[in-house]
This record gives structure tokens, sequence and C-alpha cells, in this order.
């Protein structure tokens, strides 16, 4: 399950605010080395975040969630209580105007949260404007930005395509970080594994094909993974007596 987190403000000294014009280009890639710098996916999504409310014109609050298709959202990622409170679910209360729109289309844009009466969590919590883009989408999971605003109208089409541009770069970022983690988490699982086997060899007096296969055949039959198994093994060695 990912982490959740409450992100500080923090100021980035290559990154201009609101960029606009041939500035744009210089910014973005600014942006993306910031990004790139990251070395786990949960900070990648602290860092876009913050970025997101530095580059896009309008921009007060942002937040990351993952929306699964009839499970409602949960925040990833997020500037203030503000808008982890916008994720939570309200009793009565639609907790984001056109939300499920973001199924078909990769950006959907509120402009005023409050028209016909506002009735749902975004105008309670006194959030008007909202821009929301897709940073990952499968059949049952979208990952998905979201700037906030408390003017109405405060997200135009410079807003909406530097949003684009921006979260292109995010995207990238996360997979990369994603990749990056479980070639770290199968290095370790492998060095754990083979930690395992080395005890086993020695305890049962075998050679190391045999100690493998002893210690699937113990996975299987006690239906607990191989890495589990493997690093019960090393502490309960570790461990003395």
């Amino acid at each position: 399950m990912p982490k959740r987190f409450v992100v500080a403000a923090s100021e980035f000294t290559d990154v201009s605010r609101f960029p606009v014009g041939f500035e744009l280009a210089e910014v973005l890639a600014a942006a993306a080395r910031q990004l790139h710098q990251t070395r786990t996916a949960d900070t990648t999504l602290r860092t876009a975040v913050e970025l997101a409310v530095h580059l896009l014109p309008g921009a007060e609050h942002a937040g990351i969630s993952e929306i699964e298709r009839g499970s409602g959202s949960r925040a990833l990622a997020w500037t203030d209580e503000v808008v982890r409170s916008a994720e939570l679910r309200h009793p009565g209360r639609e907790p984001h105007p056109d939300r499920e729109r973001l199924w078909t289309t990769p950006v959907v844009r509120i402009e005023d949260t409050g028209a016909d009466g506002g009735g749902n969590a975004l105008s309670d919590l006194g959030l008007r404007s909202a821009l929301s883009l897709r940073l990952r989408a499968d059949r049952r999971r979208l990952t998905v930005l979201t700037a906030y605003a408390r003017e109405p109208r405060a997200f135009d089409e410079d807003a909406t395509r530097i949003g684009r541009l921006f979260t292109a770069h995010v995207s990238l970022a996360l997979d990369s970080a994603t990749v990056r983690e479980q070639l770290t988490e199968a290095m370790r699982t492998r060095d754990l594994i083979g930690q395992a086997t080395g005890i086993l060899m020695e305890r049962m007096t075998i050679d190391a094909a045999g100690a493998f296969d002893s210690l699937v055949k113990a996975s299987q039959r006690e239906n607990v993974k191989l890495r589990d198994l493997a690093r019960r093994i090393v502490d309960a060695n570790d461990t003395p007596g």
C-alpha cells in the first residue's frame, strides 16, 4: 500500500513560479531534474505536488490521489490538510464533481464548484476551482494529480497546457522510481534467499540445490512467500539461543 504524506511548503530555487513563454521549456527541464533526483516513488509524489503549486498558474493547493473503480479514492500526497480533506468521503456530499470523467478523458477542469448551489466536498472547503490530470491509468485504477484554487475559474487553457506537460514529466519520473524500487527489492530478496539457503546448507549438511529445494517446499507447505520464509530463517539464525 502506498504511503501517505503531508508535504510542507518549500522553495525550488531552479523553478520559477507560473512560467510563461519561452521560459516554460527551461522551467519544465528544471522541474524534471528535481523529479528524477528523487529516489523512491513516494518522494516523487511528494515533490510533484510541491512543484505543481509553483508551476501551474492559479494553483494554491495540490494533491495526488489514487482512484479505484467502484471503491472511491484515497490521497497519496498533498500540500496541506485542506487537500487531504477534499479526498475524504463525506456523507451526502460528492467528494469531487465530474471525477468519474477521468476514466475517459485525461483532463477534467472544474471552473466553479459552487455553481448550482455547490453541495460537494470541494465547495464546502472553499475550493472553487480544480484541475485534475491523469498520471497513470489502467482498467481498475487511476493516479491523478489535482490542483486547487479558492477563486472560481482559476485555471485557463495555459494552466491546462502546462499541467499536461508537467504531468508527462511526473509520469516518467514515477515510472523510473518505481522500477528502481522494484530492482532494489529484487536484489534484497535474492540476497535474503541466498543467506537462508546458506544457513540450511550448514544445518542440514546438503548442497545449495538441495537447500533451495527444501526452502521452496517449506514455502509451499506453509503457504508463506519464499522471501518471508527466508527472512524468518535469517532472523532466527541471528537471534542468540
